[in-house]
């Protein structure tokens, strides 16, 4: 099962007062059913969907908050091997009521555009309109990936209002026209989990948050150990120039010839390669910081570009007298 599917199978089995149901109900039918219309107050409403849980909604509300006629069909898909569920409600003598009701009709109007204010008297019918949205239209990207929640809706008033609703509920998200319909996206962590609250998906909410915590302490872990990486990197490079340093002052000086400080560092380097500056000063008689053993490479250096100077200007020189001989 998807984490979409997850998500709203748990919230299929969230219930509230009627009022709530209503408005949930509403958000089904709205965004993914649809509406014909046959003569004077004659209509009919199909809806169709794949997710087991909303046709359950669909009809079980259907029944005991309207007291509808319903038929279902059930269509299986051989290319894309998937379940449809049409639920068709025929005209019947107190449908056109009910769909004012639903706020799908505005009386002396026609088709509401955006959400009447008639469905969202109380806090819970807001969450429980947001949850049938989600029902209808919604998906959710598995929080292993990218987060990432939408809703798709097929008009912009609908989608307005739905984007109005999350706001009221703390949550910020975007709207998108794509291909004739308007998606309302979130890519934040903590707008979904906020929204995944107030639909009433807490249990979904709770696996978000515990991916969350385990992607946050693998990236620490990767961070760590790339860094860890990086300075094993750097001082192996470090080290190897040392090595080139301390084989030049051999042919140019000799190792023996250096102050005794030189020569234990030196000794040790050869010694140990694959130890940093700080791990080599350990060895050190007595032992000696980073800082110390930094400063003893600098006055190798130093030591050795003198002695290279005194190397060119003897060869000059010689060079020199064999010219004018």
């Amino acid at each position: 099962m998807s984490f979409t599917a997850e998500v709203k199978d748990e919230l299929s089995r969230k219930h509230g007062p009627a009022i709530a149901e209503v408005a949930q109900l509403a958000a089904l039918i709205r965004i993914c059913g649809s509406l014909s219309f046959s003569g004077s107050g004659h209509y009919s409403i199909r809806v169709s969907t794949e997710t087991g849980s909303v046709a359950r909604i669909v009809l079980k509300y259907t029944h005991e908050l309207l007291n509808l006629e319903t038929t279902l069909t059930t269509r299986h898909s051989v290319l894309h091997k998937t379940r449809n569920y049409l639920i068709e409600i025929p005209n019947q003598a107190k449908l056109a009521e009910d769909l004012i009701q639903l706020g799908i009709l505005v009386p002396g109007k026609g088709l509401a555009s955006g959400i009447p204010e008639q469905l969202l008297k109380t806090d819970e019918a807001q969450r429980a309109f947001l949850r049938g949205a989600f029902m209808a239209g919604g998906f959710i990207a598995d929080p292993r990936g990218d987060f990432h929640l939408e809703i798709a809706v097929a008009g912009e008033g609908l989608a307005q209002g739905i984007l109005r609703l999350m706001k009221d509920q703390g949550v910020t998200a975007r709207l998108n026209h794509r291909r004739g319909l308007f998606a309302i996206y979130l890519k934040s962590y903590e707008d979904i989990v906020q929204l995944l609250k107030a639909m009433g998906a807490t249990r979904s909410a709770h696996t978000v948050e515990t991916i969350r915590k385990m992607k946050s302490v693998k990236n620490d872990v990767n961070r760590k150990v790339n860094a860890e990486i990086a300075n094993s990197n750097r001082s192996s490079d470090a080290a190897v120039q040392q090595l080139i340093l301390i084989g030049k002052a051999q042919r140019l000086i000799g190792v023996e010839n250096l102050p005794p400080a030189l020569r234990e560092f030196c000794r040790l380097r050869r010694k140990y390669p694959e130890l940093s500056l700080s791990a080599l000063g350990e060895h050190c008689n007595p032992t000696a910081s980073k800082s110390a053993l930094f400063h003893r490479v600098l006055r190798l250096q130093n030591l050795v570009k003198e002695a290279q100077e005194q190397a060119s200007a003897a060869k000059s020189e010689k060079n020199e007298n064999e010219r004018i001989r």
